[in-house]
This record gives structure tokens, C-alpha cells and sequence, in this order.
């Protein structure tokens, strides 16, 4: 047999073989360009935004403001003259803020300050629906206010189950800016656990960079799969702008007091009833103390829980219920945290001895500021 006879067989005899290994590398080809996303999409935060921007209402409300009076009409013969010719001594304000729809129900989570003192409280959601609001509950020393809604249905958003956020999770912030009605913002969480700011007596703040400005109060805060983290809450910005940190309440603690709000009506937080601060370097030197992990009681409130325990001023508690103290802002937090009859066993520092003395806390009053 001739050479081109040999090569006309051995053609005949792998085509099969090769066409079939042509085909079966097209199909894989194939099946890897299904894996990949599309490049737009991997980008995309549309999924998330179309799943909880329809929770996210614009809230407006309507204040009583007093004007100023003219010193002349405090005068005792110019007054009845000119009484008639000023105007009204108060005018209606209206503000701007934001909601979360956290119930089919028609609850909504928003920031206390939004709806304080408000006369009229109107919620007007993103399907062009608009009704009027009433206060379930409010809770200053969060920020936070819970309203209900009489519209059905409601698109109530999904709370994410994770416990905490991370630093460098993408963000998004959903809101009503400025009144230019409903944005979102990208960004990610910067910090967790920011406190001391001065914002509430009780912070624990998610902190992120996503663009959050004037009327995104009480807004949603939601990771990328859409999922409520937290409600918008505060920036931080000497010209009322955005800066790139912004302060969240995260949706954990947000639950904890929707619940109480309402079964209670109020936020159940334990009292000890003492004025405080945190152990500073040259105290503790005063003190012959090697740390300025205490707290320095500056003083007592009349018939609280503490005074019946005998804690004095001067006293610098270094424990709570055998636990050493870091931060005033945790000392105030753990206490909050307690429920009224719960015993208390601090360890107590006073003129070079160790003590531990004993407390039942009480309800926290309403009102009260940095004291525990």
C-alpha cells in the first residue's frame, strides 16, 4: 500500500474521534462563559436596591415653632398698642426625614429626632401611596421612634440574620436627602462599635462612608444582598454636608427596642442612680491607682439604689459584678442592660481599701443623661 492510501485511511479513521472532541470543547466552552456574570451585573447593586428601596418611606412633619418677640411688646405702655399690629407668635415648620417599613403590619422604624414634637406626622411610601402617621412608641437616648401606618399591603424589608457587621462590608444607605426624594448611596462600614460621640446617651454606631446627608434620618442602611443592618442616624460634618462618616443604629439593638416599645410603651433599662466619669491618668495617681480602668462616682442621686447601697462620692468602682471596667460607656451600657430587681455587685475603691458592695437596680428613669 502506497503512502497517500495509508494516510487516506488513518484520515478516515480518526475523523470520528476528532469531531467529536471539537464538539465536546465547544460545549465547555460554552458552559464556562454560563458560569462567568455578565461584567454590568458584577457591579450591580440593582438586585438589593429593588428588594429594600419599596420599605424605605419619606417621612414629613409638621412643627409648632415660637417666634421671637419684639422687645417693645414687653413694655408696659407700648404693649397693648402694638399688640394688635405684630404678627402670630408662632409658625408652622415643616421637616424632612426618612422610615423603614419593618412590618407587613405597618410598622416603621425611624429616628426619634425626625418626629419630635411634631404636630403631624405624614409617610408617604415609594409606590406614590401617602397617609398619616401615628407614634407607637419613642426612645430618646437611642434616637429611635417606632410609627404605624393604616395601609396594606406593606412591603416590610428583610432584617439581615447576621449578628454583627464587618468592617469593609459594601453598604448602601437608602433615604430622602434633602427632600429630592428617594437615594442611595454606596459605600462600606469604616468602623463598628463607635461611641462617645455625644449623639445619644446610648450608642453603639455602625460607622460608613456611604453618602448620608440632611433627611436620611431614619433611613435603611443595607448590605448588598439588600438586608437591613441598620437605621440612619447622624453624620459627622462641621458644615452639615456630608463628609464620608456617617453613623448608623445597628438593627440588633433597633429590634431590642421595638419590642419593648411595644410591650411596654418604653425602653426598660436598669438605674443605679450615680453621676460619673471615666478614671483619668492624674486621678489615678491621687488615688495610688497603677490603671484608669475605674470609674469615679462625682455623685448620688437621692433615693436611688446606689445611695442605699452606700456608695459615696469619691468612690471609684473598678468592677461590675466581677467584671473589670474599660469604659464608662460599657459601665453605663451593662447597667442599662439589667432588668429592675436585678442585684448588682460592684467592686468598689475607697481611701486605699477594696470593697464590694451590693445593689438592686431599679427602672431607669426617664430623661436622665450620662448618669447609670
Amino acid at each position: 500500500m502506497n503512502l497517500s492510501m495509508k494516510l487516506l485511511a488513518l484520515c478516515r479513521y480518526l475523523r470520528w474521534p476528532v469531531l467529536f472532541g471539537l464538539l465536546l470543547g465547544i460545549a465547555g466552552l460554552q458552559w464556562l462563559q454560563l458560569q462567568q456574570p455578565a461584567p454590568s451585573s458584577a457591579l450591580s447593586y440593582t438586585q438589593a436596591v429593588q428588594r429594600a428601596a419599596p420599605s424605605v418611606v419619606n417621612i414629613y412633619t409638621t412643627h409648632q415653632i415660637e417666634l421671637s418677640r419684639h422687645p417693645l411688646l414687653n413694655h408696659p405702655l407700648l404693649a397693648p398698642l402694638l399688640q394688635d399690629r405684630t404678627g402670630p407668635a408662632q409658625r408652622l415648620q415643616t421637616r424632612l426625614g426618612s422610615g423603614v417599613i419593618v412590618d407587613p403590619q405597618g410598622l416603621v422604624l425611624t429616628n426619634y429626632h425626625v418626629i419630635r414634637q411634631a404636630k403631624d406626622i405624614r409617610v408617604a411610601l415609594q409606590d406614590g401611596r401617602e397617609v398619616g402617621a401615628t407614634i407607637m412608641g419613642v426612645d430618646p437616648e437611642s434616637d429611635l421612634a417606632l410609627l404605624h401606618i393604616p395601609l396594606q399591603p406593606l412591603p416590610a424589608i428583610k432584617i439581615s440574620e447576621h449578628n454583627q457587621a464587618r468592617i469593609g462590608d459594601v453598604v448602601l444607605a437608602i433615604g430622602n436627602p434633602f427632600g429630592v426624594g428617594q437615594t442611595v448611596t454606596q459605600g462600606i462600614i469604616s468602623a463598628t462599635g463607635r461611641s462617645e460621640l455625644g449623639l445619644t446617651t446610648f450608642e453603639d454606631f455602625i460607622q460608613t462612608d456611604a453618602a448620608i446627608n440632611p433627611g436620611n434620618s431614619g433611613g435603611a442602611l443595607v448590605n448588598a444582598q439588600g438586608e437591613l443592618i441598620g437605621i440612619n442616624t447622624a453624620i459627622f460634618s462641621p458644615t452639615g454636608g456630608n463628609q464620608g462618616i456617617g453613623f448608623a443604629i445597628p438593627v440588633q439593638l433597633a429590634q431590642r427596642i421595638m419590642q419593648d416599645l411595644l410591650q411596654h410603651g418604653r425602653v426598660i433599662r436598669g438605674y443605679l442612680g450615680v453621676e460619673m466619669h471615666q478614671l483619668g491618668r492624674k486621678e489615678a495617681e491621687f488615688f495610688n491607682l497603677e490603671h484608669t480602668n475605674g470609674l469615679i462616682i462625682t455623685g448620688i442621686h437621692r433615693n436611688s439604689p446606689a445611695e442605699a447601697a452606700g456608695i459615696l462620692p469619691g468612690d471609684v468602682i473598678l468592677s461590675i459584678n466581677g467584671h473589670p471596667i474599660q469604659r464608662a460607656v460599657d459601665a453605663l451600657k451593662q447597667v442599662a442592660q439589667m432588668q429592675p430587681g436585678d442585684s448588682i455587685a460592684l467592686g468598689i475603691y475607697r481611701q486605699g481599701k477594696l470593697l464590694e458592695l451590693h445593689a438592686q437596680v431599679t427602672e431607669r428613669p426617664l430623661d436622665l443623661t450620662s448618669s447609670s
